[in-house]
């Protein structure tokens, strides 16, 4: 029997249905079905993109039909009616070859497929009868689903529904049902090819309840459209009314446009800005009021018209007034002071300059925040702090393109907005806490910004325009200049803050920090009476740092006390704190003096070390047992401080002689290196000379001076190179009562930026080599020890041999 392929289209029995074809293959089969009894097999194509289908390509289940029209047209195709008769599988399909009255075409046998009578639902159900019920059941239930189906899908007449339930043959409503589902061919194919009439039923409740679901999905959204579409109307009518009443009521000199066109007229705004706004105010006028390029607009004018463009504060010029100013902000940082007494003293002479590019660069609590609040104050400029720790996108910093729904500017044009002024400072606090990740480096962006050179023109990505910074005093923070990147760290002014020393810790705490506690819990100042014996007494027992915010702290708790005491007592009387007193008030001390021993000791060395909340002192400790020569390091240590403990061991190895041990004394003995605090990391090339120090110590026996400190980098051949830190590690040395501190000679330059105090209470020894190291801190010379009598020594060793030492 002739073959007609059809694409995209799946028919089912008992269905009629018009085709148009116009495949030679097609109209062969057509023609011959014509010439027999007018019936042929139609069958799905499997992919719809090839035009001359092989038996391959068919699907194996169609439909036997009956030709009952067929209409030629002029352009070659053929338009024929089919009905549909019964299901059939395809059998042997084949092509044949053309002969006298017909082309080439395909051809096959065929079987029937009738449904069967649901065997296996009689199994599941237990009887015949109870399948054939469950089977009519299910074809009603899709016949109810088709009839919510038909009232959702626009492209079928609702007539269907009632043929449909006009027939009495459950297989005829089901096929009719699934002849009418606007589904994909496969879907269909799958219909048509079910095993039984109760998987033909399941498959169309399931395949209906689905399509149910899209089609209500798509009905809410259209309506939501539609909703949308109505209320912007309805909005836009109203305010066209409103705009006609205003006229009427001649009150048109309240329009918004005018307002928005005067204020870009009178803000002063450079002349490519002004362009631009124009521009955005006929966008703006062009635009429905509710629609988003309105809104994107008007953000974008009320930005540029909110930015200070021309208005500035009048910078003071008198240095006795800027200088009153900031002493009696801050103690001390004399540097920095001098350096805006400078500006201020410049700015009066030439009437302008270029805002500065600060950093100030010291440990937690030593003011540098509120420093820039004081730089402000002495300046007569407005006073914007951005904080940066953690700030990990760039446009943080530049901003927001606008094409972002909820697009600002970056951080650095809203500090100018909270300013109202072009020449503001701007704290930029914690600089060194910036991070980085695939949104952008702020680093990166931050070099324009702080570059004197760029930010006259920096560009903001949402306002695209240029705006000038060059008249801005910038003021960073860090507390470390490691976290910096080298680019950023050049475009500005390094000022580095050291930590406080106790004399000077004190003075803030008379002149500052006790007012302001009392004040803020309510203590009346003149009823209080603290002395500096106290005060000292805090300093040294309660608080171990380079700043003063603990300090601050603990006097907090003291105020909360006497609070609570001066409650209680209604008399006028003064209320006098002791150091007797001080434990009751802060609870036991943190901190005792016999923390750090000043006593000579054999294999322990004090080290200076670095951090990021100021100088530390760093005790090394070195012990040495019988062993087999291992050296174990402990303490948390990393992998550069390893280093000089492998290259301090392998100098002593190389001075074995010199120092009086057996050439071979690592053969039997291993060598323990700990620094105590093991939880906190260390790491750093400074510890060299300690760490070699220590080392001699233990392995000769002669015990290492208690008052000296040292500090800096030893290399295989004993040299000691310079290191940085110089500053913040005199003041730990001063702080834990030392009396002399070994530094490398490269480092003699860096002793004129100590503190006078710092300086003038330390005995400060300059070293080119280990040798003079050991001379100045070991008890005796090593090189008199071994030989057993007094040798020779150095001036500088002479003079500490004589120096007392403090325990």
């Amino acid at each position: 029997m002739p073959v007609l392929p059809l694409r995209d289209v799946v028919l089912f029995p008992h269905v009629a249905m018009p085709l148009l074809i116009g495949r030679e293959a097609s109209v062969a089969a057509v023609d011959a079905a014509l010439d027999s009894d007018r019936e042929l097999l139609l069958v799905a194509q499997r992919s719809a993109d090839i035009n001359v289908p092989a038996p391959a390509d068919l699907y194996r289940v169609g439909v036997r039909a009956r030709v009952q029209q067929v209409t030629r047209g002029t352009n070659g195709t053929t338009k024929i009616l089919v009905d549909a008769i019964e299901r059939v599988r395809l059998v042997r399909p084949t092509v044949a070859k053309a002969t006298v009255m017909h082309g080439p075409r395909l051809v096959a046998n065929y079987e029937s497929m009738p449904f069967g009578r649901a065997a296996k639902s009689a199994t599941t159900l237990g009887s015949t009868s109870d399948a054939v019920d469950t089977t009519r059941a299910r074809v009603r239930h899709a016949l109810n689903l088709f009839e919510e189906y038909t009232a959702l899908q626009r492209r079928l007449p609702p007539e269907i529904v009632g043929v449909l339930q006009a027939i009495e043959q459950e297989d005829r409503m089901a096929f009719g049902i699934a002849a009418h589902l606007h589904v994909p061919v496969e879907q269909r194919q799958a219909l048509l090819a079910a095993e039984s009439l109760d998987d033909l039923a399941t498959q169309l409740v399931n395949l209906l309840a689905a399509e149910l679901e899209l089609l209500k999905l798509e009905r809410r959204i259209d309506e939501q459209v539609r909703g949308s579409l109505f209320q912007n109307q309805r909005d836009f009518f109203l305010q066209e009314q409103l705009r006609a009443i205003h006229r009427e009521l001649g009150q048109e000199d309240g329009d918004e446009f005018e307002d928005l066109a005067q204020q870009i007229a009178s803000r002063g705004l450079p002349e490519a800005v002004a362009a631009r706004a124009q521009r955005e105010l006929r966008r703006l006028k062009r635009s429905a009021p509710t629609s988003p390029d309105a809104a994107v607009s008007r953000g974008w004018l009320d930005w540029v018209l909110a930015l200070p463009w021309s208005q500035r504060t009048t910078d003071t010029t008198d240095l006795d007034v800027a200088r009153a100013s900031l002493e009696g902000d801050h103690y001390g940082l004399e540097e920095i002071k001098e350096r805006i007494l400078d500006h201020i003293a410049v700015l009066a002479r030439v009437g302008h300059l270029p805002g500065p590019i600060l950093c100030l660069v010291g440990p937690p609590g030593v003011g540098k925040t509120s420093l820039g609040r004081s730089i402000a104050s002495a300046l007569g400029r407005k006073f914007v702090r951005m904080a940066l720790g953690g700030v990990r996108d760039e446009a943080e910093i530049r901003g927001h393109r606008r094409t972002y729904i909820g697009a600002l500017p970056g951080r650095i044009l809203q500090a100018m907005r909270r300013a109202e002024s072009v020449n503001p400072v701007i704290l930029l606090d914690e600089i060194d806490k910036l991070g980085s990740d695939y949104r952008g480096d702020p680093a990166a962006a931050l070099l324009e910004v702080l570059d004197p050179e760029q930010n006259a023109a920096f560009n903001d990505h949402y306002l695209e325009v240029d705006y000038n910074l060059s008249q801005v005093l910038f003021v960073t923070t860090a507390n470390s200049l490691a976290g910096i990147p080298e680019a950023l760290r050049d475009r500005m002014e390094i000022i580095r803050l050291p930590g406080y020393l106790e004399p000077e810790k004190l003075a803030i705490a008379r002149r500052f920090l006790v007012p302001k506690q009392l004040a803020l819990h309510g203590v009346p100042v003149e009823r209080v009476v603290i002395d500096d014996v106290v005060l000292q007494a805090i300093i040294r027992s309660y608080t171990r740092e380079a700043g003063v915010r603990d300090l601050e702290r603990r006097l907090a708790r003291v105020s909360r006390k006497l609070a609570r005491r001066t409650w209680a007592d209604h008399s006028t009387a003064k209320v006098t704190v002791t150091v007797d007193e001080l434990p009751a008030l802060l609870g036991p001390a943190p901190h005792t003096p016999e923390e750090h021993s000043l006593t000579d000791q054999v294999g322990v060395a004090s080290g200076l070390a670095y951090t990021a909340t100021g100088g530390e002192l760093l005790e090394i400790e070195v012990s040495v047992v019988p062993g087999r020569g291992r050296l174990q390091l402990t303490g948390t240590l990393g992998d550069v401080l390893k280093e000089s403990a492998a290259a301090a061991l392998s100098y002593i190895r190389a001075r074995a002689s010199a120092l009086g041990l057996s050439p071979d004394f690592h053969r039997t003995r291993d060598i323990h290196v700990h620094l105590p605090a093991g939880a906190t990391p260390k790491d750093g090339p400074s510890a060299g000379i300690a760490l070699a120090t220590a080392l001699a110590s233990a392995l000769t026996g002669i015990p290492v001076r208690g008052d000296v400190a040292m500090t800096g980098e030893v290399t295989l051949r004993g040299r000691v190179l310079p290191i940085g830190g110089v500053r913040e590690k005199g003041v730990a040395a001063h702080r834990h009562l030392l009396s002399h501190v070994l530094i490398p000679q490269g480092n003699a330059k860096d002793l004129e930026e100590l503190p006078a105090k710092v300086r003038e209470g330390l005995t400060w020894h300059t070293v080119r080599t280990m040798d003079e190291v050991l001379d100045l801190a070991l008890r005796t010379p090593p090189r008199a020890a071994a030989a057993g009598i007094g040798g020779a020594r150095s001036e500088a060793a002479v003079v500490m041999a004589d120096t007392t030492v403090v325990t």
